[in-house]
């Protein structure tokens, strides 16, 4: 299967809640590659890839409906070329 590859901005209470961490926690769940980084702006932006149906189930994940800290009020996606990027960080 081919992978696939997305940038993600997500918007909502997502900085200062831990919701780096739950990303990258997510992504090891799925295991799948990328960076997550806050922006200036309050938003999260995020490049992930792996397995089409991997990457699709993390960014339903994104939305962290369980959580009573994080509210996610909008997830923009956009579609990237794969790079073969390996591991997840948290960006500064």
């Amino acid at each position: 299967m081919d992978p696939k590859r997305v940038r993600v901005v997500v918007e909502g209470r997502v900085q200062g809640v831990g919701y780096r961490m739950f990303t990258r926690d997510l992504a090891a769940r799925y295991g799948l590659n990328g960076w997550v980084k806050n922006r200036d702006d309050g938003k999260v932006e995020a490049a992930i890839e792996g397995p089409e149906e991997d990457v699709n189930s993390m960014i339903e994940g994104l939305y962290a409906r369980d959580s009573y800290i994080i509210r996610v009020d909008r997830v923009v996606i956009a579609r990237e070329t794969p790079t073969g990027e390996t591991g997840f960080e948290i960006r500064r």
